[in-house]
């Protein structure tokens, strides 16, 4: 389970993220949703031990990133695409991932090919599409074999068949008793995988549920999501 607990943090006078609290249960597929500049990789930063909080905490099966022992073989990540040097291969960058973390060679092999990537592998990062990049970061997550992946806007710059790709590969690691945190805003690419619904506005959540629990009351999740992140005037807090 990813728990998120009470989560403070300011940036001088301005408060990020205010109280921000919820849950990633195994088995389900949790969306994070938000306008830009809610919140959501304040949070998941907070939560990857890549930034600290002023209050509250976030744990990882019940302890903080930084104490896990073996986080790659916990928990896969995506923020900010592949991560990887614009100089360095898909096969460079993930086997020096691999040795730093005791996995196999082989394992990056079995990777590239899951993310579609074989044939680019030997392929300078520099010369990679933006969907590309997206697949090297998704393969760099999925290399320990994780229990729980958390990614950040993990479609942005795949065509309509990557998305339903990786809309598939999620699924199937909840159905498969993982945990999926997923970041986005745009909302038609969790609409048919999300089990449970976080949304997050001017650094506060303002719903957590289940899918059905969240949009009960509207006609779709567009609709949802506006009503929940807007002023009443229109305007997207």
């Amino acid at each position: 389970m990813l728990k998120i607990e009470h989560l403070v943090k300011r940036h001088g006078p301005r408060t990020v993220l205010d109280r921000v609290a919820f849950e990633a249960r195994p088995g389900r597929v949790t969306a994070f949703l938000g306008p830009n500049g809610a919140g959501k990789s304040s949070t998941l930063r907070i939560l990857l031990g890549l930034d600290r909080a002023d209050e509250g905490r976030a744990l990882v099966g019940g302890q903080p990133y930084r104490s896990l022992r073996d986080p790659l073989r916990t928990l896969g990540s995506m923020l900010d695409g592949s991560g990887a040097h614009r100089s360095r291969t898909a096969r460079n960058h993930l086997s020096w991932v691999a040795r730093s973390n005791g996995i196999s060679q082989r394992r990056v092999d079995q990777v590239l090919e899951q993310v579609g990537l074989t044939a680019s592998a030997r392929t300078r990062v520099g010369r990679y599409s933006l969907g590309m990049g997206q697949r090297l970061g998704l393969a760099c997550a999925l290399l320990g074999e994780p229990e729980a992946l958390v990614l950040d806007e993990p479609v942005n710059g795949l065509d309509p068949e990557g998305i339903r790709w990786i809309r598939g590969l999620l699924r199937a690691h909840a159905d498969h008793g993982g945990t999926v945190l997923l970041s986005s805003h745009f909302m038609g690419e969790v609409a048919d995988i999300a089990d449970d619904l976080v949304v997050i506005s001017g650094g506060r959540v303002v719903a957590d549920g289940t899918l059905a629990d969240v949009t009960h009351r509207y006609d779709t999740l567009e609709d949802a999501f506006f009503a929940l992140t807007s002023d009443g005037q229109g305007t997207v807090r």
